[in-house]
């Protein structure tokens, strides 16, 4: 099996070494980023970045290149330009939240990640044929599935999983708020979000949506909005329009 190293030992750090070494990899250990880092890339096959990323270049820049060692970190919405003085090169991005390191490393089995590699032409890092199908390797022995992401388009694709995981949490906080000023709790509108993914999963967005903006109720709309607090309406507002134009439906 290979064997991997990882420097940052927090939430991800900890979930990607943990779920790896479940999964029979070698570990190399778990460095700080305040450890001497200069020899980090010696005796292991991949060596993961799990740190900021406003730090990765400069952590990266502090490992000595080893060329038979990727070396990949686990930032969404950065390329590999940030490791440009390793030969053998790659991204692994978790599309899964991350609350600690065990329960993270239970959440990697069967997760999505999205990768990147890039290896001199002619270079076999770890036995493959390069970064990338090592990456594939250790998405394959988590039992995960993989997706291929662009540098030019990770921007984009780490914006599509803000909107997935943030803003949605962002929204249940709305849902909490409205629920409490009429003495309604959460959890009794969590079923129906749960609801409301299974739908998406199983038919898609548009076939899935319901709701006054899809069937073009706009007096429910307006009652709506005259009864909510000011500072909630915007929010309201912008999702109804993106209600509308998932349903096809035109403002009044």
């Amino acid at each position: 099996m290979p064997s991997v190293r990882v420097i940052g030992g927090g939430r991800a750090g900890g979930s990607v070494h943990g779920a790896l070494v479940a999964a029979g990899w070698t570990s190399g250990g778990v460095l700080g980023r305040h450890d001497d880092l200069s020899a980090a890339a010696h005796g292991v096959d991949l060596l993961v970045l799990a740190t900021p990323d406003g730090s990765l270049a400069e952590v990266a820049a502090s490992v000595v290149p080893v060329a038979s060692t990727v070396v990949a970190h686990l930032s969404g919405a950065t390329g590999l330009d940030v490791l440009a003085d390793h030969p053998s090169r790659a991204s692994v991005h978790p599309l899964v939240s991350l609350p600690d390191p065990e329960t993270g490393a239970q959440r990697l089995q069967g997760a999505w990640f999205a990768l990147a590699g890039r290896s001199p032409a002619g270079q076999s890092p770890a036995g493959q044929s390069s970064a990338l199908d090592l990456v594939r390797r250790l998405v394959d022995d988590l039992g995960g599935r993989a997706v291929t992401v662009a540098d030019d388009d990770r921007a984009t694709y780490h914006a599509a999983a803000v909107v997935a995981s943030n803003h949605l949490v962002a929204l249940l906080g709305q849902v909490e708020r409205l629920a409490a000023s009429v003495g309604v709790p959460l959890e009794a509108f969590l079923d129906l979000a749960a609801g409301s993914l299974d739908n998406v999963r199983a038919v898609g967005p548009a076939a899935a949506l319901t709701g006054p903006a899809a069937r073009g109720d706009e007096a429910t709309i307006a009652a709506h909005l005259a009864a909510l607090p000011p500072d909630e309406r915007a929010t309201y507002e912008a999702l109804v329009v993106e209600a509308r134009r998932l349903a096809g439906q035109r403002a009044p």
